[in-house]
């Protein structure tokens, strides 16, 4: 994903969820995804999906078990 794409789906995040504590970061030597971090804490990771000219993005959270309260 590239700055402008990153920063396009940051806002859409932000205003989607009310909270502009969400930030995405490129990763190292991957172009097809980033990582998403809510108040500095890493939470996700998006993807970029070009299905034949069709850009998507799908965000991946795991929630661990034991984080369940």
């Amino acid at each position: 994903m590239n700055k402008s794409e990153i920063e396009k789906v940051q806002r859409y995040l932000r205003r989607t969820f009310g909270n502009h504590g969400i930030t995405i970061d490129s990763r190292p030597n991957k172009d097809d995804s980033a990582e998403v971090s809510l108040d500095g804490e890493f939470i996700g990771v998006i993807f970029r999906d070009d299905e034949e000219g069709d850009v998507s993005y799908d965000f991946h959270m795991t929630i661990l078990e034991m984080d369940l309260d």
